[in-house]
Parts: C-alpha cells; structure tokens; sequence
C-alpha cells in the first residue's frame, strides 16, 4: 500500500511554516527533497515537497542511516543472487530505495500529469564516457516506476545521451552541471529529443526534463581558486556566483520556451532557495535545509526576477575567469564540460561514493574475522 503524507503546512504552533506558505502562494516553483531518505522525504512531503533528487553520495548516506535494515537486504540479495558483484548487490539495494521513495511521490505525480512527484535517480557514476551505457542504464532505472527521473551528466558525451534517453521515453535530471552552457546545451538536446519522439508519433504530454545547476558546488570552486590566487573579495560576493548563474539559465529558459525547467541544487546558503522563489523551477534544498528555514521562519517572497546586485556581478566578472564561463550561455563549448573544475571534482566524489558503497557491500558478504 502506497504511504501518503497530507501537506501539512503549518507548524507545532499552528502556524504557517514559510515552506508551506511559498508552496502555497508560488504552486510553480516546485519544492524537491535533496535525499530519497524515506523518513525525510516523508516530512518535506508534508511542507509541500513534491519530487525528491538522488546522487551516490546521498544514497550511501541514506543507506548507512538505516544500517540494519539494509544489511539484512544485502545478504537476502546475496542468498538469491550468488554470482552477483559487490557492485551489483550495491545498486540493486539503490533501486530498491529508490522505488520506495517514488511511491511516496505517486501521488503528486499523477496530480501533475508528470511535471512533479519525480524520484531522481542517477546513472553509475563509472559509466561517465560511455553515451551507450549511459542511455541503457537510464532506460533500466526508468522501469523502475512510472515517476522516476533520472539522472546523466551534463558532459559532451552526456548530452549526446540526453538526447537519446529522450526519444527513448526517459525523463531526464541533468546533473554534474554547474554553468549556464551546460543547462543550455542540456535543454537543447532535450528538444531535439522531444521533436524526434513526436516526429515518430511518441507521447511526450507525461515527460518532465529539468537541467540541474549545482549552484552550491559553483560556489565552492571559485573560493577555492580565489584562495589559490590569493584573491581578497568583498565579503559575501562569492556566496552570489551560483545565484547569479541560475538566475541567468532561468532567464534564457523562459525567453526560449524550452520545455526543460531549472533546478537548484547543492545548497550552501538560504539565498540558493530565497533568490528563486516565484519562478516556474524546480527548488532541491536537503532536508535539513528545509528544516532550517522552517524554524527560522525566513521570509519568502518572490524573488526571481530580482537582479544580482551589479557591483557584485561585475567583481565576479572582472575577477574571476571561471565565473565568466560558468555565467555565459557560452562560457564553455561542450568539450571543456567534463574538464570544468566543479565538473572533476564532483565526479570524483560521485565516484569515491561508488567505491565506498562496493566497500560497504564487501564487509556485509566478508566480514572481518
């Protein structure tokens, strides 16, 4: 039976949590859950959640925090599948947390006819260069139900599997995409995906795209190469890069009628969701994110076509090169997407979570005497 949450808005006061309010007043600007942690999942549904994204670190978090359960699944899965590889056993225990989340969304998903009540789940990090690969995984995890979306690097190599994915049927959340010309490479090959599927006389009424900018993560890599440039900013004016770049995908996304919306993800500071209410997006803070702004009871008014403060725009601009390039929707060709600074270092971490995973599966099935 499927679990439901009632979109409980207020708090233990009775009153109005800021989540529920802006869910209220902006229904289109869409509230993800960054987790597909059950309980979690289960409580932004009730501040008015309605999709949830997923990556390898946050399925291994999800995993280790409910240890025994899934310990108890490993060795079942084991039992029943003795040839199986430690990697395998791993992702086979993903699937399954990831189809218990997206029953939860089941219903937001058929209220929407499919825009919302996605479950993200994302392709095996290791199969980064491969377009092939990529595209029949996809196609694998949207089987899993009807409300998965999944997740492929926005790369040279993962546009091109964008596309595919596309035409094939699958909904897909771009991600490892940190720039405005990632979004915009993303976006158009989702057309070109959209127009072959109707050229062909395929559905795409219940298919819902959206193209990921981890705003947070953007953030994170110019502090670090202003520290290595021994660069002194303003105070502040870093913790803009990601906003500013969102808020100008955001704009080129509407002026061109893409049928693509943006996400934000990879949250650092409250404006990564403040800055964009009001907009038709779709919003991904982490739970804790969202537990937070609840109890602080932070305002949320629209803010979306609110422009970054010049001064800082133009001291991101002249300062710093890589922020031009995350900025311009032409600031990077598709050849330099997987080299981009973020795009490495998250694709390492996507990686080491892979590995720890496969480590966790191996002290389950040989543990240490």
């Amino acid at each position: 039976m499927t679990q439901t949450f009632d979109a409980a808005t207020t708090d233990v006061t009775g009153s109005e949590t800021p989540l529920g309010r802006m869910t209220r007043e902006y229904p289109q600007t869409a509230l993800w859950n960054d987790s597909a942690d059950p309980e979690q999942l289960g409580r932004a549904i009730s501040w008015g959640a309605v999709g949830a994204t997923c990556n390898p670190v946050i399925a291994l978090a999800a995993i280790q925090a409910d240890l025994p359960r899934w310990t108890a699944r490993l060795r079942e899965l084991a039992d029943e599948r003795p040839t199986a590889t430690e990697s395998d056993l791993g992702w086979a225990v993903v699937e399954e947390l990831s189809v218990d989340a997206a029953r939860l969304l089941q219903p937001a998903f058929e209220a929407s006819a499919g825009r919302n009540g996605r479950l993200s789940v994302q392709t095996d990090p290791r199969l980064h260069r491969d377009a092939a690969a990529l595209v029949a995984q996809a196609e694998r995890f949207a089987a899993l139900a009807p409300n998965v979306i999944v997740k492929i690097p926005a790369t040279k190599t993962g546009v091109e599997a964008i596309e595919e994915a596309t035409f094939r049927g699958v909904s897909v959340n771009a991600t490892v995409s940190f720039t405005v010309a990632q979004a915009v490479a993303v976006a158009e090959a989702i057309e070109r995906g959209l127009d072959r599927r109707a050229a062909a006389g395929l559905p795409v009424e219940e298919m819902g795209a959206v193209a990921t900018i981890m705003v947070g993560r953007l953030d994170d890599w110019l502090k670090v190469v202003a520290a290595r440039e021994g660069l002194l900013l303003p105070p502040g004016v870093l913790d803009w890069a990601g906003v500013a770049a969102i808020k100008n995908a955001y704009r080129i996304f509407t002026e061109r009628g893409y049928r693509t919306r943006v996400l934000s993800a990879a949250f650092r500071t409250h404006l990564h969701l403040s800055e964009l209410v009001g907009g038709d997006l779709v919003i991904s803070p982490p739970f804790e994110w969202q537990d937070s702004i609840n109890r602080n009871r932070l305002a949320l008014p629209a803010r979306i076509d609110a422009p970054v403060d010049p001064e800082i725009l133009d001291t991101l601009t002249r300062t710093l090169p890589d922020f031009r390039a995350a900025y311009e929707p032409d600031g990077l060709a598709p050849e330099e997407f997987a080299g981009f600074g973020p795009s490495l270092r998250t694709l390492r971490q996507f990686l080491d979570a892979d590995a720890q995973l496969d480590q966790l599966v191996r002290d389950v099935l040989v543990p240490a005497p």
